[in-house]
């Protein structure tokens, strides 16, 4: 098994220049049993799994973390191999507004910026803004961006702290600070936020434009509400600020990162419309449609925002495998979603996919063991009953059950990921993320 990097996700050959990836990668080609049969390749050089700081406890998932090492130590310690996600489950739900408590300071300037970026320039779409930016939704994209560049940050400090005199740092922790306060953000990080949510959420519009969704987190969608003209050229607006906020980054590495992420949106889009009522669709294939769709962008911002960190290429990496196997993850626990939970509990209405014919995890799994699947999904649920009879074979076949197993794999990886990270509130929240996603499904 290999590690699935940018180079073999979902193109022949990946451009080295346009991902970003150290001239130094590999670019050979494109292998689609590399996609489902993945591990992790950490590298020792650069690991701080048990990085703490000096005489401070730490909550790790209920669990309290002790150390009186100098920073010089921690950042040469050698982890332990890594446990599987579930070692650390705890019995009691996570709740996402836990998790983000660290990082709520960054989150309320985000929202205070995001409406008057879209309304200031075009008075027109001030009040598809407030629809757009104040139908709730949990900022996770932009939050993890402030989570791991706290992290990463936090990285970057101990290394350059490490040329202090031993008495400015016991000093400095007998005054109160500490090193797992985490690494202060720069105008770049939250820059980088506000680009990634407004890519985000200008991709939902024109999603539901497409899908033709009533609904969108339990309200009416923007082209319900103002008609198809002016959701597009919300999103259309949107995805131009952005590239313009982008480039007066002038980092060229993120520049092409992100750039990378809005054409991996067209196709997406693209294969997913190519492939209607095929059940000949592969899981290989759902995998790469569900990395351009949604962990692309989750990937991109976990890599921009450790790059803006300055830390080194390969926790940058790390970084760029977690969002995406997190993405993944996230995708795969929502197209269960769309069979297990009504209408009123996803915010838009259930079976939705399946009814239009895109054919996810669930179904793929499900056609490999029931010949009668695909006759109903061939006849486009023609007959009356149909779709439901479909539904009940697809749980029948227990597609939903392999399913959360592919869920499960692909948050174990993201786990994994996180462990050239010092221990703390930072990564504690991204690896609570994680678990998040997977108490979705429970």
């Amino acid at each position: 098994m290999m590690s699935l990097t940018c180079q073999n996700i979902g193109r022949a050959r990946y451009d080295m220049v346009s991902c970003g990836c150290s001239s130094s990668s590999s670019s050979s080609s494109f292998s689609k049993k590399n996609l489902i049969n993945t591990s992790v390749n950490l590298n020792k050089g650069f690991q701080l799994h048990k990085l703490v700081s000096s005489k401070r406890d730490v909550s790790l998932f209920g669990r309290k973390v002790f150390s009186t090492k100098s920073p010089e130590a921690l950042l040469n310690v050698v982890p332990q191999g890594p446990a599987s996600v579930f070692e650390s489950k705890s019995s009691d739900p996570i709740l996402v507004s836990s998790l983000l408590e660290v990082v709520a300071e960054d989150l309320l300037t985000l929202n205070k910026n995001l409406q008057s970026i879209v309304g200031a320039e075009n008075p027109v779409l001030m009040s598809a803004a407030e629809q757009i930016f104040g139908a709730g939704g949990k900022r996770m994209r932009p939050a993890l961006v402030f989570l791991v560049a706290r992290a990463t940050a936090q990285i970057a400090e101990l290394k350059s702290s490490l040329s202090v005199p031993i008495s400015l740092m016991v000093k400095y922790v007998r005054g109160g600070s500490s090193w797992l306060d985490g690494g202060e953000l720069t105008s770049e990080h939250r820059r980088l936020a506000e680009i990634i949510e407004m890519i985000h959420t200008a991709s939902l519009i024109h999603d539901d434009v497409l899908d033709d969704s009533d609904m969108r987190r339990g309200k009416d969608t923007i082209h319900q509400l103002y008609g198809t003209r002016v959701a597009i050229l919300a999103g259309d607006f949107m995805f131009a600020q952005s590239s313009w906020y982008l480039a007066n980054l002038e980092n060229i590495e993120v520049i092409k990162l992100i750039s990378q992420v809005i054409k991996d949106f067209a196709s997406g889009e693209i294969r997913q419309a190519s492939s209607l009522f095929d059940c000949d669709v592969t899981l290989e294939e759902y995998l790469i449609k569900s990395y351009f769709k949604t962990a692309s962008l989750i990937a991109a911002s976990t890599k921009g925002a450790a790059i803006f960190s300055g830390v080194e290429r390969n926790i940058c990496e790390q970084m760029y495998e977690y969002g995406k196997n997190l993405g993944l993850s996230f995708q795969v626990v929502d197209d269960i979603l769309d069979f297990t939970q009504s209408a009123e509990q996803l915010g838009k209405p259930a079976g939705l996919d399946l009814a239009k014919g895109n054919l996810t995890a669930p179904v793929i799994f499900a056609l490999e063991r029931e010949p009668k699947l695909r006759e109903i999904i061939d006849s486009e649920f023609s007959e009356d009953g149909s779709f439901n009879k479909a539904v009940e074979l697809i749980i029948k076949c227990e597609g939903i059950k392999r399913a959360q197993e592919l869920a499960k794999e692909k948050a174990n990886l993201a786990i994994q990921n996180l462990q050239c990270l010092p221990l703390g509130g930072f990564r504690s929240s991204l690896e609570g993320m994680v678990m998040y996603n997977l108490e979705r499904i429970d």
